[in-house]
């Protein structure tokens, strides 16, 4: 299912950036999917996109995982992040959005939704490898 997507090089020095300065969020939400912990999917931080860089991007499933603060409640934040979405999402990529608050209070529902969403992709994208056979009788369920 994975394809090449472009993305802006000159992003990569503010990603890395960011991967060092991440919130207190997005590293419990790392915590979680780093090290392929979730049915051994790969999980990038801080990820290149196009002209954008998403907090959380699985190539495999191609979806990306925002970790949305503070910042993100008004409305001309709101607005960028609509379009960005939209943009991203014509490449082929689907989202899901957290808020801080759900990542550091709820990660259990938190966790239990993006299972949701990548067992939803897998099961309607018949070319992803299933990485491992727990994932089989997961699906046959």
């Amino acid at each position: 299912m994975s394809k090449f997507i472009p993305y802006n090089p000159k992003l990569k020095p503010l990603a890395r950036k960011l991967r060092k300065d991440m919130t207190f969020g997005e590293v419990l939400f790392w915590n979680e999917v780093k090290e392929n912990q979730l049915w051994g999917f790969d999980f990038d931080r801080q990820r290149c996109i196009d002209n954008y860089i998403v907090d959380f991007y699985c190539k495999e499933l191609m979806l990306a995982i925002e970790i949305d603060g503070m910042s993100h409640n008004y409305e001309e934040a709101y607005s960028k992040d609509e379009l960005r979405q939209e943009k991203l999402e014509s490449f082929g990529i689907r989202f899901l959005r957290f808020s801080e608050a759900e990542v550091k209070y709820d990660m259990v529902n938190v966790i239990r939704a993006l299972e949701a969403e990548a067992l939803e992709i897998i099961r309607s994208t018949p070319n992803i490898k299933l990485p491992t056979a727990f994932d089989i009788a997961l699906l046959n369920s």
